[in-house]
């Protein structure tokens, strides 16, 4: 948290449905190129963060910002005003979403899934879309699926396709929302892998997951929370051995079993 110009930054962040306060003064920074992952007990606040940050959800009180920009309000002096709509959507773009369930087009195939953003939304050639998204079928090991629907496919192979999806629309930071929980164990592996290559790239990502060992073995950062607040944040090595809150090292020592 001590980047002087971190590419997300998250301030004192609230949400609340009803009474409910869902998040209670959450406040994260990412820098460029870094891995941070969510873990936590269901019901911590954690997908709830992703969506707000994606503009999926309102906030109540507090800020997110991108790469400096105030994201979804214009502030005039101590009063913020919502965007609209439109605007909320170009600034949406900065960011790749990876959900819990794949939501292909049904009556697409896995290529036209993936170039279906860069031709209607962003209205590049379908020429330059098209062999992008092979490129990117190929970078998620689906190169010889591109033209299969996806009833075909696995689970795991759906969801890399939702993962080449993201990607085609260039975006400057991922958002992964359980990307492996709707998978059968021994398709998890295959998603992980693609992730970890991600990550060996270079790209900036958020990561809500359930998946301890990957959270070690590929985050830069981990947030654990807990009742929608952050109760541990530093490095895995830091957060899985050495955790200083008493909810996160009673979290922790639940994993060691």
């Amino acid at each position: 948290m001590t980047d002087e110009n971190p590419m997300l930054q998250i301030i004192d962040l609230h949400k609340a449905y009803g009474d409910h306060e869902v998040l209670n003064g959450v406040s994260l920074e990412v820098t460029e190129g870094e891995v941070l992952c969510l873990i936590g007990p269901s019901g911590s606040g954690k997908s709830t963060l992703l969506r707000c940050v994606n503009q999926l959800e309102g906030i109540d009180d507090g800020e997110i910002r991108f790469a400096g920009t105030l994201m979804g309000y214009t502030r005039k002096g101590d009063r913020f005003f919502e965007l609209s709509e439109g605007r909320k959507a170009a600034q949406r773009r900065s960011f790749g979403m990876v959900f819990q369930n794949f939501n292909l087009f049904p009556h697409m195939t896995a290529l036209e899934n993936v170039t279906e953003g860069p031709v209607h939304v962003q209205h590049r050639r379908r020429g330059t879309a098209v062999a992008e998204g092979r490129a990117l079928l190929e970078t998620v090991g689906l190169a010889d699926k591109r033209d299969f629907y996806p009833s075909q496919l696995s689970g795991g192979q759906q969801q890399r396709v939702a993962i080449a999806r993201a990607l085609a629309m260039r975006p400057r930071m991922m958002l992964f929302d359980e990307p492996t929980s709707a998978l059968d164990p021994e398709l998890v592996g295959e998603v992980l892998e693609v992730m970890r290559g991600l990550a060996r790239e270079g790209m900036t990502m958020m990561i809500v997951t359930h998946e301890m060992a990957f959270a070690r073995d590929v985050a830069d950062k981990v947030a654990l929370m807990d009742g929608g607040r952050i109760v541990e944040y530093g490095s895995p090595e830091q957060v899985f051995l050495h955790p200083a809150h008493p909810r996160a090292q009673a979290f922790v020592s639940v994993l060691r079993g």
